[in-house]
């Protein structure tokens, strides 16, 4: 069978991604379960995060998002039997490829799929859907009448940020990047009969950066918002890409916290001044990372990354979490697509099998 898989690059060149003939062990192991995919989902691939944790290969799997139907099963797995309709993301160090006609999994990376949640929906959101779960319950405490600015809302992960945050009772602020995001920003609404928009407000930073802090202090009524979640920042001025430009300045985003606030950044290399840390020390805000690869990449909290993913997917299933479909390209196009994801890093796609 085939799988796909990364040759990284030398010296800062371009990752290759190849299609690659590989094979399964002939005995499953005693905990694990043999899956057919049913489709996989394609996000950009950290080759940094992996030398940092000591995986280096020749040929790195690609492919973790992976939703199919239990096939075989080792001696002692409890949770699931053949026929089963399974939903998981393999741990960093799996030696297979999502897109494999068959994969092993621990048993305890799976949690059931409701039988009416699609394969393709499930595998193309379940990454954003923890990313989003972990840093709004995880890392913020996310909480009924707290308020939340979403950087870049209408990006996968910032939609499920947005309407995992209206379920539970939080009023939303979000950036827009583009006229057309904010359009679509501007129509969310949540369930038939209620009339309130998702989004208490849209800020359209492409029109005008600086009007960020402004505009969220007017929406909170100078008091800042209890939580921030961004899709990356601007360490400094002189950052003056056109991508760059839409990210707010880190001292931005410590401006908008309100007492007492929380932080939650998907910047690997942030780097805060004294000045930064004593804004943050006056608020007594607090700054968290988020690395949802932290639930596969250790095991001594499990029973709660199972519950997480279960959660997801009954949320999914029950039309609160409703992300943005992506549309499914078969296995011959899955390297331009991963070449497309992994040079965008926002982007997804998703491979249906």
């Amino acid at each position: 069978m085939k799988g796909l898989y990364c040759r990284a690059g030398v010296n800062d060149a371009e990752p290759k991604f190849v299609i690659q003939e590989t094979s399964l062990p002939e005995t499953l192991g005693c905990h694990d379960v043999r899956v057919q995919v049913k489709a996989c989902g394609l996000s950009p691939l950290d080759l940094k995060l992996l030398s940092d944790v000591g995986i280096q290969r020749d040929l790195i799997p690609v492919g973790r998002e992976v939703a199919g139907i239990v096939l075989q099963v080792g001696d002692k797995v409890s949770f699931f039997q053949p026929d089963d309709e399974v939903v998981g993301i393999l741990p960093l160090d799996s030696p297979c490829s999502g897109l494999c006609d068959n994969i092993d999994i621990n048993e305890h990376l799976l949690v059931q799929k409701p039988e009416k949640l699609s394969s393709v929906s499930v595998a193309g959101a379940l990454r954003d859907g923890l990313c989003a779960y972990t840093a709004l319950h995880t890392h913020a405490r996310m909480a009924a009448g707290h308020t939340l600015l979403v950087m870049d809302g209408a990006s996968s992960f910032g939609l499920m940020c947005i309407q995992l945050a209206c379920y539970h009772g939080v009023k939303v602020l979000t950036t827009s990047h583009t006229p057309q995001t904010h359009t679509f920003l501007e129509q969310l609404r949540p369930s038939v009969g209620v009339q309130d928009p998702l989004v208490a407000k849209v800020i359209p930073v492409y029109k005008d950066p600086s009007d960020l802090l402004s505009v969220v202090l007017e929406e909170t009524g100078g008091l800042g918002v209890d939580i921030v979640v961004d899709s990356g920042v601007r360490l400094s001025e002189e950052e003056s890409s056109e991508d760059m430009k839409l990210l707010p300045h880190k001292h931005d985003i410590i401006s908008v916290l309100g007492v007492g606030g929380h932080w939650v950044t998907s910047h690997k290399n942030l780097q805060l001044d004294p000045p930064d840390c004593r804004l943050l020390f006056l608020k007594s805000a607090s700054v968290t990372f988020s690395n949802h690869e932290v639930w596969t990449a250790s095991s001594s909290q499990q029973g709660r990354y199972l519950h997480i993913l279960k959660d997801i997917v009954e949320k999914m299933s029950a039309g609160v979490l409703r992300p943005q479909p992506e549309e499914a390209v078969p296995l011959y196009e899955a390297t331009v697509a991963m070449e497309t994801v992994q040079r965008q890093q926002k982007k997804k796609a998703v491979v249906q099998l």
